[in-house]
């Protein structure tokens, strides 16, 4: 261990030891941070105390061959004659998992071992182990990481309960757990310190185990379908795929602006002008836009693409895909999320054109959404920021937003959207004033975004130039420009859908959790002061 500077003397410890000066540093720390007490100092002295015997009390080499679960699930049923076979057939089992509570009673004590399954309870007394490794157990606290081996058995309460036969701390906590984590009010600490959230929050670590669990299963649900999962880059030179701010950064070597990456999608079509005909990506995007309870400025999607398909059958694939999640992870179709009762079943699902939507669930009529003037008056009359020079399909859009989206509880398909809020689909063949796209809306909120895929180079290179027109007006959300994408359709694409789910807004639905910071394991947030 190496040497630091000699110690402050307003920085006391209870324990002499040559090896003092090692913490010192990181105590220098703490008390710069206001987060210097004696607990800390404490937990520093039984560190310096294993030092002083020779004990590293960041130890390793020990090996586990158990987790709590598989003992639970695998012996929970055993009686007390079962586990005494075990124990004469010599059945040993080493656990390892942080300490989150102790019960002492002097010469014995029981405390809780929890790992990345679950939790053991833990028996240990002075007449199973040497003095040394007890000794060592009692210099542990509540946080600390150790390592366990010894014999199952039960309690006069009936709890199965490893008997230690052997105790090696492995890892000394310096800071203390919380003692009440879900009573802290700033819930931003959670977020900051996710960590110690996992570490005593076992409905936190539920959710993201479900989360993984929903998008293992979202992949296997695609590749069923017959998709190939493929990677696009994150770094690109022209953002495009969606109408969003992008990140600008900057590359060295090749002395040029890039940006990350605010959606996959020309690059997913690209393929489709290759050759691939079914293609998915769970891909990172980055927007530079707001935060709030449904965004964060990194978040994660799945974009897909199925050639000769078109956004009808896309409806079909994300009910059945959405439903099947519902049922295998939640257990059910009908699902509460924040006290509203959702019904996911295959067939429940609303399909509902736009300006049907504007009318039936809005109230308001062609006199009002072909009327961009009356629009504009109402919407500010609403509290809505200035909306004068929009385009009528961005004041109409406007109005969907207010007056219909938060309307929206249990699944609708909203689709037939205005040609001129949607850059990249295809317009219908009926009415070139609306394209043949979907948004999927459940619980008030957007969760999918999809449309029969623009293949007409002249098209599409026209609406490119009209958002170019936008950008330079001081829309930052407009498209760029995207030559190679358009010589990329000039060498044909064939006709395809495309969509893109958000896969955090799935999660939050599936595991009722009222914000995105719950289902992103670190959300960005704002610098502590």
């Amino acid at each position: 261990m190496q040497e630091n500077k000699k110690v402050p003397s307003k920085i006391k410890l209870s324990v002499k030891s040559e090896h003092t000066e090692y913490f010192m540093p990181m105590l220098e720390a703490l008390q710069e941070q206001g987060e210097l007490n004696e607990v800390v100092k404490g937990r520093v002295g039984k560190a310096l105390e294993l030092m002083n015997e020779g004990k590293n009390p960041y130890a390793n080499g020990f090996r586990k061959n158990a987790d709590a679960a598989d003992v639970t699930a695998k012996y929970g049923d055993y009686d007390e004659a079962a586990l005494d076979k075990l124990e004469t057939q010599h059945e040993s089992f080493s656990l390892a998992g942080r300490v989150i509570s102790i019960r002492s009673f002097g010469k014995v004590a029981f405390f809780v071992l929890q790992d990345g399954s679950g939790r053991m309870q833990c028996y240990i007394s002075r007449e199973d182990l040497d003095e040394q490794s007890f000794a060592g157990f009692k210099k542990a606290d509540m946080g600390d990481i150790a390592g366990v081996s010894g014999v199952l058995f039960r309690t006069k309460t009936g709890e199965l309960t490893l008997k230690c036969l052997s105790f090696q701390l492995l890892t000394k906590s310096i800071r203390p757990l919380p003692d009440k984590w879900h009573g802290l009010k700033d819930q931003e600490q959670r977020y900051r310190r996710r960590y110690v959230d996992l570490t005593v929050n076992p409905e936190a670590r539920g959710v993201f185990a479900k989360r993984i669990a929903i998008i293992k299963r979202f992949r296997s649900l695609m590749e069923e379908a017959g998709f190939l999962e493929v990677e696009t880059p994150i770094l690109q030179p022209i953002p495009g795929g969606a109408t969003a701010k992008p990140f600008v950064t900057f590359h060295n070597a090749l002395d040029m602006e890039l940006y990350l990456r605010i959606a996959p999608e020309l690059y997913l079509k690209r393929l489709l002008v290759g050759g691939f005909e079914r293609v998915f990506e769970v891909n990172r995007n980055f927007r530079n836009e707001g935060i709030s309870t449904r965004h964060n400025p990194e978040f994660t999607m799945c974009e897909f693409y199925w050639a000769y398909a078109t956004f009808e059958d896309l409806m079909d694939l994300t009910e059945h895909i959405v439903s099947t999640l519902a049922r295998e992870i939640c257990g059910s179709t009908k699902i509460t999320y924040q006290g509203m009762d959702v019904d996911l079943a295959k067939g429940a699902w609303v399909r509902m054109p736009f300006f049907e939507s504007l009318s039936k669930i809005g109230g308001h009529g062609p006199a009002m959404y072909n009327n961009p003037a009356r629009m504009a008056e109402y919407i500010k009359k609403r509290g809505e920021k200035a909306v004068d020079n929009e385009t009528i399909g961005k004041l109409q859009a406007k109005l969907f937003d207010l007056d219909v989206e938060p309307k929206l509880i249990q699944p609708h398909f909203i689709y037939h959207y205005p040609t001129d809020i949607s850059p990249l689909s295809r317009r219908n063949s009926q009415n070139p004033d609306i394209t043949d796209r979907f948004e999927l809306f459940i619980t008030g909120r957007e969760m999918a975004n999809a449309f029969s895929e623009l293949n007409d180079p002249a098209d599409q290179r026209q609406r490119f130039m009209d958002q170019v027109a936008e950008k330079e007006a001081g829309d930052e959300e407009a498209h760029y420009m995207d030559e190679d994408y358009l010589r990329a359709l000039e060498y044909g694409m064939p006709p395809a859908a495309g969509e893109g789910v958000g896969i955090d807004r799935l999660v939050m639905l599936l595991t009722d959790s009222a914000s995105i910071r719950d289902v992103i394991l670190f959300p960005t947030l704002k610098p502590e002061s």
